[in-house]
């Protein structure tokens, strides 16, 4: 699969990395569909 993002996505996700509590883009896109995940859990409850 491929995603594009917007510019500010971008500049979102290398901010975290810059920051150095993530090593990767996959890492910041792993939690954020976790976190998506149970957002959507939560509103169906």
């Amino acid at each position: 699969m491929s995603i594009s993002l917007t510019p500010d996505q971008e500049r979102f996700v290398e901010t975290k990395l810059q920051s150095g509590k993530y090593h990767s883009t996959e890492e910041v896109l792993e939690i954020a569909l976790r976190l998506l995940d149970e957002y959507d859990r939560s509103e169906a409850e």
